[in-house]
């Protein structure tokens, strides 16, 4: 068993054959790669055999050049460790350049997630907060690429020694690292012969929820369960709910995350009052902030605390004005097939899509209608939150409560018992 995840070991021949179509299926289905296009694969060291099959794969689709940029967490905590707060408050030119002339060139972007969950603990939260704001000012044309819908990303996970030691600290190193990898696979709909064919059923089934849900025309919902939990969040006129897959300016279908189970949408950050608790714990830059709450006022963090990593939840609420408001609520049943492996992946990209989850920070142009002809301001003026920052955190519970109050003023249950209601 891998938690609740009956885990069934194969051969290392099987196992390969199964991260090619893995592989594949990110190419193909996450980023939508045509031929004469480039890919842009961000990765770190420790991925380094898998970033080797997408290359492969990505060249067999007929790509123009794939370009990746490794990434090595040692480097990078001796570099927090040792370098004052003032060294990130500049991106280094070719980080710029780099990043910026992916976007010019129309590059699809895909990042591997594989993290050591611990790996920068403990670091000082000012510096990680500078380097974000510098990274997000100096790139500011690569973001803005992605937040506008001109350039397909997509984030996926790729099983790492130190991220496995950490799911499965009582398992040996190779058995750890086997089990993250089923885990995956088995998240991802891709431990089957047809992973392309189940990512366009899965799609699918997304579709009738959106219609329901942008069919209402929401004012707001309020949220309410046993940890305390008694959120109202106001929505902004002519928001929309995304869920699955996205498609750029220019029509093209991809997949943002890989895996996904949300529904979201961006609220209005002026209209957001009372508290929300967490219900897991949330990792951000290799730092643990566990059991803590927020309290909202007219859309602003008035108060907040945390058992664990009091001062990282300071940190991010402090990284700028937007920070301290809601960028995205998103909607995941209590019975998400991530949420019924039983396991803590200590990843925001599959924690999030365990249960329902909120993020302070940036929100999502593609939310609102006509949203991606905005430019910031108008964006605030709508209500859309902005910031150099989003940080998704989980709130979902077995007995989360949802209840929407349309423009016409109907009552409708969302949620009940921490699933859908409808």
């Amino acid at each position: 068993m891998i938690g609740k995840l009956e885990f069934q070991d194969c051969t290392q021949e099987e196992l390969e054959a199964k991260l090619q179509r893995y592989a594949r299926l990110l190419v193909r289905k996450g980023c939508a790669l045509r031929e004469g296009q480039p890919l842009f694969v961000r990765a770190s060291t420790d991925s380094k055999d898998f970033a080797r099959l997408v290359a492969q794969e990505a060249y067999a689709a007929g790509c123009k050049r794939v370009t990746v940029l490794w990434s090595d967490e040692k480097i990078g905590r001796m570099t927090y460790d040792h370098c004052p707060v003032e060294e990130f408050e500049t991106t280094p030119e070719w980080s710029a350049l780099l990043h910026n002339s992916m976007a010019e060139q129309g590059a699809s972007v895909l990042t591997l997630e594989g993290s050591d969950p611990e790996g920068f603990k403990g670091i000082d939260p000012a510096k990680v907060m500078a380097n974000i704001i510098a990274t997000h000012k100096a790139c500011k044309p690569f973001y803005d690429h992605l937040d506008f819908g001109k350039t397909i990303w997509c984030i996926a996970g790729a099983a790492t020694p130190a991220w496995a030691a950490k799911v499965f600290p009582d398992d040996a190193p190779d058995a750890a690292l086997r089990k993250l990898w089923a885990a995956i696979l088995h998240t991802a709909r891709a431990d089957g012969d047809d992973p392309e064919g189940a990512w366009d059923a899965h799609n699918a089934s997304f579709n009738r929820r959106k219609e329901i849900m942008n069919g209402y025309r929401f004012d707001k919902l309020h949220y309410t369960n046993s940890l305390g939990t008694d959120l109202t969040v106001g929505m902004t006129k002519g928001h929309i709910w995304h869920g699955g897959a996205d498609v750029t300016v220019d029509g093209r279908t991809f997949f943002p995350n890989m895996p996904t189970e949300e529904i979201y949408t961006s609220p209005d950050n002026r209209r957001v009052d009372g508290i929300v608790y967490s219900a897991l714990p949330l990792i951000n830059q290799g730092n643990i902030i566990d059991r803590f709450w927020i309290r909202f006022e007219g859309g602003e963090v008035v108060d907040y605390g945390a058992e664990v990593g009091y001062e990282f939840l300071k940190g991010i609420i402090e990284t700028d004005e937007g920070a301290k408001r809601l960028g995205e609520t998103a909607l995941v049943p209590f019975s998400s097939p991530i949420n019924q492996t039983g396991i803590l992946f200590y990843s925001t990209l599959y924690d999030e899509n365990a249960v329902c989850h909120v993020a302070l920070g940036k929100g999502f142009p593609d939310c609102l209608e006509g949203g991606r002809e905005m430019d910031d301001a108008q964006l605030r003026e709508a209500g859309l939150n902005t910031s150099a920052t989003h940080v998704d955190f989980m709130i979902g519970t077995d007995d989360l409560s949802i209840v929407g109050t349309t423009e016409s003023g109907e009552e409708i249950e969302i949620f009940q018992s921490g699933q859908w209601a409808f």
